[in-house]
């Protein structure tokens, strides 16, 4: 079965930890996964500056190494990233701010991306969000 995951939660939600645990799952289950795409403040699992308490799991470290580990298809918002100051960057430099946050393996693009994903996948499955 072909997945399409959109993240909408922080990285410190419940809910995060959950779409990795189900993405992890679907590939060992022989499943692929046509896209991730991080939305609302789901982008924060992509920030590189994110610093966990050090009795938490490093989620957005999770989510990069899974991601580079299994070459997906990972998507930021641009929209939600920006409003957010998650930021790669070209967007740094075109907003002219000091530093950038949003380093490879995240891609940033607009919405149309999550529903591409939704057309090319069986199932696309969310977590998080209101």
């Amino acid at each position: 079965m072909k997945f399409a995951i959109a993240l909408f939660a922080a990285p410190h939600q419940p809910a995060s930890r959950r779409a990795l645990h189900f993405a992890q799952a679907a590939l060992a289950g022989g499943h692929e996964i046509v896209r991730l795409f991080f939305y609302q403040d789901g982008v924060h699992s992509a920030a590189s500056n994110v610093v966990s308490p050090q009795d938490e799991l490093d989620l957005p470290r999770e989510w990069r190494e899974f991601v580079t580990a299994n070459g997906l298809d990972a998507v930021v918002c641009i929209a939600a990233a920006l409003r957010r100051g998650v930021l790669n960057g070209e967007e740094a430099q075109r907003y002219a701010r000091p530093a950038a946050n949003l380093e490879a393996p995240w891609d940033l693009s607009g919405l149309g991306q999550l529903h591409e994903a939704a057309q090319q996948a069986d199932r696309l499955v969310c977590f998080g969000g209101s």
